[in-house]
């Protein structure tokens, strides 16, 4: 638990004591009138205040479970309302998540399943859950795969995206390769290196880099970021499969089976 959610804990439990004092003073009769602050009163409050925040934290030091009972509470709530958000976001952008034609789609077009993976070259998570795509992609027939290019990892990242989606536009049927090719390669990638496996691959580089200016490269790593943002998407590799987000290279297991779910809905 962070101390900023301790110390709202630990508030929020003064607070309740506060209020049982307060509770229990006006059963006792106190009116309006009565309140009228003098400086035995605020004595009177200041000396209150001490022995509640004393009694809470002596209950604290003898009962430390229950700031965990605390704060699984509030995650759960956090993430229920996370997840109601993020079910509206892909309610309403639908077409620009799964079906937006500036993304690679891998696997089967007219599969039953879609997954999308928010990605960038540099992200060691995403090299190690390149395996899990290619076991997924081969174990299933029916599924459709959607890259979503969202190079976050700084200015190699942006450049070496700029290429794929210039090598995309002009060689989509080798894309594939191109991607398992950078991805799964050493070192960082970059725009020298994102290019040689474009020529390796027999991209003209001349044609490449002319591609590399077109605005409709710009468009879609505009759009991409902005769906990130939108479905509080902040790292990578993340997926998007039904109405969750699924954050993190949680392995091809798992993965198939919350592919398995949406299919026995």
């Amino acid at each position: 638990m962070t101390k900023v959610a301790l110390l709202g804990a630990v508030a929020g439990l003064i607070g309740v004591a506060a209020l049982a004092l307060g509770y229990q003073a006006g059963r006792s009769g106190v009116t309006v009138a009565d309140a009228a602050p003098d400086a035995s009163a605020i004595t009177a409050s200041a000396a209150n205040k001490a022995e509640v925040e004393g009694i809470v934290r002596s209950y604290l030091i003898n009962n430390p479970e229950i700031m965990i009972e605390v704060q699984t509470a509030l995650n759960a709530k956090q993430e229920a309302a996370q997840k109601e958000a993020s079910t509206e976001v892909i309610g309403a952008n639908r077409d620009k998540i799964f079906q937006s034609p500036m993304d690679a789609v891998f696997g089967n077009p007219a599969g039953d399943v879609t997954i999308v993976e928010f990605y960038d070259y540099n992200c060691g998570y995403c090299k190690k859950a390149l395996p899990d795509m290619d076991a997924l992609l081969k174990s299933d027939p029916n599924l459709r795969f959607v890259m979503k290019e969202f190079p976050i990892l700084g200015a190699d990242s942006t450049r070496a995206h700029i290429v794929a989606k210039a090598f995309k536009a002009l060689m989509p049927d080798k894309y594939l390769e191109f991607h398992r090719d950078l991805l799964g390669g050493e070192g960082r990638a970059t725009e020298a290196s994102a290019m040689a496996v474009a020529v390796k691959l027999g991209a003209n580089e001349a044609q490449v880099r002319e591609k590399m200016l077109s605005p409709e490269v710009t468009k879609a790593f505009n759009e991409n970021f902005e769906l990130a943002n939108s479905l509080s998407i902040t790292g990578t590799p993340s997926y998007v499969l039904g109405n969750e987000v699924i954050p993190g290279a949680l392995g091809a297991d798992v993965l198939a089976e919350k592919i398995s779910q949406i299919r026995n809905k």
